[in-house]
């Protein structure tokens, strides 16, 4: 028995060893032809996609930026959404933080300020990753700085004007802030103000308080960004006719219909497709539960192996459409900073490396082959869905083994 345990450990030995020498000898040439053809979808696709924000005529021509700016003029306007509109899923105090973006213009104006605040968060969100990730040569620079550019999902999003790519770098920056302080109250007071702001969208952002409780800003800040939010709720309440519990009521319906019957790879999606709805609050709130636990024991492990587990939970245990795949870049980035860090001799360096191309590849499919008849939709939306919970193990282990070397 051991001399098989020593045959296979030899083996690994050598199988790890002839890996890294052809990563020596290539790593220039895959990483430059992996560059030119992330730089070409990129550009082939955000350029298509902001034609589509901006020009298409169509209704999916910014269709969730038409969506959102009905939305927040309406609730301001005292119409009653969610009677009237099925797109109305937004709780009340999201209206008032769409409202400096898109309640006070007519939808072609929304559209261009929507434009120009894409491309700014974008810019954004690629410098913060560029600092984290660990990158060291200028090839390197540009293959992160093109991992959300090349997504398929941030063009997407740019199309339908959705939410994401304003949300994911306010909600980054603000992680990072709570991560370098040391407790001051102006960077807590700054923190508590763009974690509200990323609320907008709970279902994105509300994994991320267990972080700021835990890792960054603890229960202070985590009961300040409670009372904001509460109070941009009371803020909103007055221009709807109906009572609180009524808009409460009928908001939950409306979300738990659209929960059943759109997206994909997500918990709300698969308990639908077994007929069992009324479990999804319960099992949604102890995922979120399990969570909290799980970054308490490892709050002191690698933040961005925190950033990444978060992220994938936070796609997974939520009604999400494939625009919200771009959650899937704070994975990404921790699996090509363990592919960094570790010695040439850890096997976990090559596994993060082999991840992280095949997440890359996953999230450069096209989303139309959502709709596609069989096998490409299952291949579409099981194929996301596998990449995705074997990177999220892949985390879950590398925390693990870091906390154990702690000990």
């Amino acid at each position: 028995m051991l001399d098989i345990s020593n045959s296979l450990a030899a083996r690994r030995a050598t199988l790890t060893s002839a890996i890294w020498v052809w990563w020596g000898s290539h790593r220039i040439t895959v990483l430059r032809l992996a560059c030119a053809l992330m730089a070409l979808l990129a550009a082939l696709k955000l350029g298509e996609e902001f034609r589509r924000l901006l020009f298409d005529p169509g209704y999916n021509g910014a269709v969730d930026t038409r969506i959102l700016n009905q939305l927040a003029r309406g609730w301001f306007d005292g119409k009653p959404l969610y009677k009237d509109l099925v797109t109305a899923v937004y709780p009340p105090a999201s209206y008032v933080l769409l409202w400096p973006l898109l309640g006070w213009l007519e939808f072609t104006s929304a559209r261009w300020l929507w434009a120009i605040t894409s491309v700014a968060a974008l810019a954004w969100l690629v410098y913060l990753i560029v600092q984290e990730s660990g990158a060291d040569t200028r090839l390197e620079y540009i293959f992160v700085a093109l991992l959300p550019l090349s997504m398929n999902a941030t063009g997407v999003t740019i199309g339908n004007g959705q939410l994401i790519v304003h949300i994911l770098p306010t909600l980054l920056f603000t992680l990072l802030l709570l991560r370098d302080s040391r407790g001051e109250r102006r960077v807590r007071l700054l923190a508590v103000s763009l974690f509200v702001l990323t609320l907008v969208k709970p279902t994105i952002s509300a994994p991320f308080l267990w972080i700021v409780l835990f890792v960054g800003g603890g229960l202070l800040t985590i009961l300040l960004v409670i009372l904001g939010y509460a109070g941009l709720t009371l803020f909103a309440l007055p221009f709807q006719t109906s009572t609180p519990a009524v808009l409460a009521q009928e908001w939950t319906e409306r979300a738990a219909v659209l929960a059943a019957t759109g997206g994909y790879a997500n918990l709300h999606k698969w308990l639908a497709s077994i007929d069992r709805q009324e479990w999804t609050v319960w099992l949604s709130l102890l995922i979120f539960a399990v969570l909290g636990y799980w970054i308490y024991q490892h709050r002191k492990g690698d933040f961005w192996i925190l950033l990444g587990v978060t992220a994938i939970v936070a796609r997974l245990w939520s009604y999400h459409r494939v625009y919200d795949d771009v959650l899937i870049l704070l994975p990404m980035v921790a699996l090509f900073r363990v592919a960094k860090r570790e010695p040439s001799t850890d096997d976990t360096r090559i596994v993060a490396g082999l991840l992280l191309a095949v997440t890359i590849a996953s999230m450069l499919a096209l989303a139309r082959w959502e709709h596609f008849a069989w096998p490409w939709s299952i291949l579409f939306k099981g194929g996301h869905t596998l990449v995705w919970i074997m990177d999220l193990g892949f985390l879950l282990f590398r925390a693990h083994r870091d906390k154990k070397a702690e000990v």
